[in-house]
């Protein structure tokens, strides 16, 4: 399942099995095959590692990682707000400046465990990163509808352990998740 968004109109096997999901709030279709969903989630697997490290350190388990189109890993981050005291440190944020500087972003692929926030989100539409992968989007929508209308490929896994690890984190903590979200 690609998740909230997006339906899947109809499967082919002529080629290569492949899904065809349509974005519900511009109609635009995106074909995606069953081989790059097998890597999404082999990308998503860097990201939520990167969560459980920033868990473990006593931070928001929000893990990020940019890979190119065909899976190589170029950098990785998480959410270090809590343990930097900085509260620009995001997984994304992290993730891309680990990167360094890339000639272009169009044709990378920006996996995070959590839907962005609104800061995030500017981050991949200022940069034109043309691909996001995101765990889940239920414990937090963030900017993907408006990443979606701007011509970003959204690609939602709704990852059952992404989506446990952020609610075991926000029922148990919910004053540090406000604060992470801008919230009072």
């Amino acid at each position: 399942m690609l998740g909230p968004g997006f339906r899947c109109d109809s499967i082919s096997s002529a080629f290569a099995a492949a899904a065809f999901f349509v974005n519900q709030s511009t109609g635009r279709a995106l074909c995606v095959t069953l081989d790059f969903v097998s890597l999404y989630e082999q990308m998503l697997a860097v990201a939520i590692e990167e969560a459980r490290i920033g868990l473990g350190e006593g931070g928001i388990p929000i893990g990020a990682a940019l890979f190119t189109r065909s899976g190589e890993l170029l950098s990785r981050g998480r959410n270090r707000r809590v343990q930097e005291g900085d509260p620009s440190v995001h997984g994304e944020t992290d993730a891309f400046r680990r990167a360094g500087r890339q000639r272009s972003y169009r044709n990378l692929v920006m996996v995070t465990t959590l839907a962005p926030c609104w800061y995030c989100s500017g981050l991949v539409r200022q940069f034109r990163i043309g691909t996001l992968v995101v765990g889940e989007s239920r414990n937090f929508a963030g900017g993907l509808d408006w990443l979606r209308e701007n011509g970003v490929d959204v690609i939602d896994l709704d990852n059952r352990e992404c989506r446990d690890l952020l609610a075991g984190y926000i029922a148990q903590y919910p004053e540090v998740w406000n604060e992470d979200i801008g919230e009072e």
